[in-house]
């Protein structure tokens, strides 16, 4: 047996059950892993609540995590038991073993350990897509970051300068923004109050030309008012809730602005995609350019603890899951 988080239906943190679950066994093309970490990230809160729609209930929740391939079904070459693995992006990571696609797995360099990988791959796999593919940063560039002190937020900092670019850091208190300084951020700003006068002052009067915001509703607007004419608004998150009901005037009048809503699955859906992605991501790792914080641990059994923490804007970094 193993054990897992399962939820049997939509709710708040308290609906997260530890339960005994059979291991399961690989069919052909995939792998059976024996996790050592299992990241925490805004998108499990969003199918926890029935925001993002799951399949089907009992459901395991979790897209990220990392361990040792124990066992592999028929048709499956770039992995054997031994390996060190980790993958994003795949759901049912809340559970000692699970069973994934194996060309949804990538081998761990040495340099980085399973509980590092854990609190990274979702997370630098984004910011490598945001800030290499989306729309590839230029050194001198100032960009503006929500939740700069966040698991992806730092990484965006951080990579952001090893690129070149200034940061403008946007953090919910002094704390937090001293991290994000720590991290990369040039500049930060403590909330959304006049936010766009704040990057008027910071910019000497030019405004950012793309915004990277993962707050959302609570945020939309005065990213918009952020941004320089015909400037790119990247939604990736949706923390304070979903923007819904966009005027498309509202890019008009601001100046032409275009406005995207990307997901990382659609910048590593190929196979070559995820391997040229994560080397890249291992890369910067490896050079010391970008520092990874796993900033709260919780075992397994306290998932909700660490949800709880995630959705009160408490925790630095990225959190991760420890199978008990």
């Amino acid at each position: 047996m193993s054990k897992s988080i399962r939820i049997h239906q939509h709710g708040g943190p308290e609906i997260l059950r530890w339960e005994d679950t059979p291991t399961p066994a690989p069919a052909a093309g995939e792998a059976l892993i024996r996790q050592d970490a299992i990241g925490v990230n805004f998108i499990d809160v969003y199918y926890r609540t029935g925001m993002y729609k799951l399949p089907s209930f009992p459901a395991v929740l979790g897209m990220e995590g990392a361990g040792i391939v124990e066992a592999v079904g028929d048709k499956v070459t770039g992995v054997a038991p031994g390996d060190r693995v980790a993958y994003s992006s795949s759901m049912g990571s809340y559970a000692s073993r699970r069973v994934i696609a194996a060309d949804r797995l990538v081998k761990l360099p040495d340099s980085v350990d399973t509980v590092t990988a854990a609190g990274m791959m979702l997370r630098g796999l984004t910011v490598q897509a945001l800030l290499r593919q989306v729309r590839p940063l230029q050194p001198g560039e100032t960009i503006l970051v929500h939740a700069a002190a966040g698991g992806v937020g730092l990484l965006l900092c951080q990579w952001a300068r090893h690129i070149g670019a200034d940061v403008i850091g946007v953090v919910s208190t002094e704390k937090k923004a001293e991290v994000a300084r720590q991290n990369g951020a040039t500049h930060t700003i403590i909330g959304l109050t006049d936010l766009a006068a704040q990057v008027k002052r910071l910019t000497g009067g030019a405004m950012v030309p793309v915004v990277y915001d993962s707050v959302g509703a609570e945020s939309f607007i005065a990213s918009l008012d952020s941004l320089a004419p015909r400037g790119l608004m990247v939604s990736y998150g949706n923390s304070s809730g979903e923007v819904t009901g966009v005027n498309l005037s509202l890019l008009a009048v601001r100046g032409s602005l275009y406005v995207t809503r990307p997901t990382l699955m659609s910048y590593v859906a190929k196979r070559d995609a995820l391997e040229s992605a994560a080397a890249e991501l291992f890369d910067v790792v490896a050079s010391g350019a970008l520092k990874v914080q796993i900033g709260q641990q919780f075992p397994l059994s306290r998932a909700a603890d660490a949800h709880r923490a995630l959705e009160s804007r408490a925790t630095i970094g990225s959190t991760v899951l420890i199978p008990d």
